[in-house]
C-alpha cells in the first residue's frame, strides 16, 4: 500500500496560465506559497521566514473555476498529489519539475490588495 497526498494552505504567485489540450480540455499551472513563520529558538537565535514555492496543476472544471477565480494574491486550501516529469532543453540537459496535481481546493480569500478597506469618494 502507499500513499500520495498534499494538503496546501498558500496564496497563489501568479494569475494562473489556462491551456487547452486534446479534446479541448483546459490545464490551469501557476505557483502557490506556503511560508514557516519566523521564531526565536531556546538559544536566542532568531531563525527567519522560511517561503516555499510550489507549481500546481489544474485539469478540468477545476481548471475552469481556477481561469475564473483565482488571481495572484489568492488564498487558497488544496488537496492533491505529487508528479514529478522530466524532458530534455534544447541543450539536450535533461530537466525535472515537480508537481501538485490538484484534487479538490476551496478559495479563502482574495488577494490582498482588493481586501483594503474602500475609500468615500471626495467631493
Amino acid at each position: 500500500m502507499s500513499v500520495n497526498k498534499v494538503i496546501l494552505l498558500g496564496r497563489v504567485g501568479r494569475d494562473p496560465d489556462v491551456r487547452y489540450v486534446a479534446q479541448n480540455q483546459p490545464v490551469a499551472s501557476f505557483t502557490l506559497a506556503t511560508s514557516d513563520r519566523a521564531y526565536t529558538n531556546a538559544n536566542g537565535v532568531q531563525v527567519p521566514e522560511r517561503t516555499e514555492w510550489h507549481n500546481i496543476v489544474m485539469w478540468g472544471k477545476n481548471a475552469e473555476v481556477a481561469e475564473r477565480y483565482i488571481r495572484k494574491g489568492t488564498q487558497i486550501y488544496l488537496e492533491g498529489r505529487l508528479r514529478t516529469r522530466s524532458w530534455e532543453d534544447a541543450n539536450k540537459v535533461k530537466r525535472y519539475i515537480t508537481e501538485i496535481y490538484v484534487d479538490s481546493f476551496e478559495l479563502l480569500a482574495r488577494p490582498r490588495e482588493n481586501m483594503a478597506p474602500q475609500q468615500p469618494a471626495a467631493q
